[in-house]
């Protein structure tokens, strides 16, 4: 668990990151000595246009992270502050004009467990992920109260919007199911 003044700082570089990244180019060093921020853990960094309400699929603007990391949390909050902002293939990359409209969400991943049955996961609390083959697709804990989606729907919109799956794979006994939790924390 991150403590309030973790959650700023890493609020505060993903918010210069982006910015600097934006308006010229520019991929900024930090230091780090915090141990929390120092962990080996994934991360996403969700960008919203604060204009538009939570619920609108249009107030998405960019969602870029890694399940897991090679890098300490706060290089990896970085790097996908400038992936959600520029390299989301879904939106074209955020401009300088858009910056003040951008509000920030981070969320910081658990290790991912595989699971047998369906039963093992909450929705709302659990991240999913489904891999089957070279196929994968994951949402995180949030998609599932963001949508009012239901178990089952839950997981075949991952398998077929996400992964690339047909709708139903999740019942397959060669699809992987692994869980994850996060604790996702915004800029107010």
């Amino acid at each position: 668990m991150l403590n309030e003044e973790q959650k700023k700082k890493l609020l505060k570089i993903a918010r210069e990151t982006m910015e600097t990244y934006i308006k010229e180019g520019r991929r900024l060093n930090f230091k780090e000595d915090d141990p929390a921020l120092l962990e080996h853990c994934g991360a996403f960094v969700t960008l919203r246009n604060a204009k538009k309400k939570p619920q609108d699929e249009e107030s998405l603007r960019g969602c870029i992270g890694h399940i897991v990391s090679n890098e300490p949390l706060y290089k990896t909050v970085r790097d996908m502050a400038i992936a959600s902002s520029t390299e989301d293939p879904r939106f074209p990359p955020v401009t300088v004009n858009e910056l003040k409209d951008i509000k920030i969400e981070i969320s910081v991943l658990s290790t991912p467990k595989k699971i047998k049955n369906i039963d093992e996961f909450e929705l709302g609390t659990h991240g999913v992920i489904i891999q089957k083959g070279f196929n994968q697709g994951v949402f995180l804990p949030q998609v599932a109260t963001e949508t009012g989606w239901k178990k089952e729907e839950f997981l075949s919109c991952l398998c077929s919007h996400k992964a690339g799956l047909p709708p139903d794979a999740w019942k397959d006994k060669d699809t992987n199911i692994y869980i994850f939790e996060a604790e996702v924390f915004e800029e107010n």
